[in-house]
């Protein structure tokens, strides 16, 4: 009767943090998408996929991004508690200017390598019809950024409970990188290229939403997250990335023309 008094305990002890984590989750979803879309609906020239529209799917990446949140959430949820509770396997870093940036650029490269591993296992036979649901936006748009099925989602999102149980990362930082990985996902799937420039294509390792998209679009290519690295030494970059970032580029500069020659 102890030992399920305690999990109680434990269980109504996390709900605050759960319900925190869930709620401001959801509230960024909704705030940073229409955002996204006011800015997008004045450049209709930036669509990556100019013969698809994904927003007719806008209702159901909506619901089921609402419900994969629940995982998602959980899961930083479930990592921050893990670390206030000292359940870790090692203490978190003291919180300092350098530990910041040191365990910020730490945690953006551990994931990046997970996310990429993890994706290349939910493209497998075995796992593929957990993740057939985000392949449904073929056409990605802000809405589809979360739109999962629940078991691809923890399977992508777990990092953020496991990763405080082997790395010192404060869990300021934590929260810090999972602000980044949802504003850097939300525009990932925007649709919209305003972002590409040398350096989202090589040598850079960085990437634009043009590597995301493609994805989507062609499936068998750019399985990471932040960088090309991991497509680039495993042979899985789409090789019309580089090519594609460059029309952008070029768009770019020459609404840049235009706008200077109207001034």
């Amino acid at each position: 009767m102890g030992m399920v008094s305690g999990w109680l305990d434990t269980l109504i002890e996390f709900l605050p943090y759960y319900v925190a984590v869930y709620g401001i989750n959801v509230f960024l979803y909704f705030a940073t998408g229409w955002v996204l879309v006011t800015i997008q609906n004045r450049h209709p020239e930036r669509r990556i996929q100019q013969h698809r529209r994904g927003e007719k799917r806008r209702g159901k990446e909506i619901r089921q991004s609402v419900l994969s949140l629940t995982v998602t959430g959980g899961c930083l949820a479930g990592g921050i508690f893990a670390s206030v509770k000292g359940w870790t396997f090692v203490e978190p870093l003291p919180l300092t200017w350098w530990s910041a940036i040191l365990m910020f650029v730490v945690s953006v490269i551990a994931f990046d390598a997970w996310f990429y591993w993890a994706h290349r296992f939910m493209h497998t036979k075995l796992m593929y019809r957990f993740h057939a649901e985000h392949h449904r936006s073929v056409a990605p748009t802000v809405w589809s950024t979360y739109s999962d099925d629940l078991v691809d989602a923890f399977v992508m999102q777990s990092y953020y409970l496991w990763a405080v149980f082997i790395l010192p990362i404060p869990v300021e930082v934590l929260i810090v990188h999972r602000l980044w990985d949802h504003f850097n996902g939300t525009i990932g799937h925007s649709g919209f290229e305003f972002w590409a420039s040398p350096l989202s294509r090589m040598p850079s390792p960085m990437v634009c939403v043009t590597f995301h998209d493609q994805h989507h679009s062609r499936f068998k290519y750019n399985y990471a997250n932040f960088f090309s690295f991991w497509d680039r030494v495993c042979d899985t970059i789409d090789p019309k990335y580089d090519d594609t970032v460059r029309y952008f580029e070029a768009l770019g500069d020459k609404a840049e023309r235009k706008r200077a020659a109207a001034e």
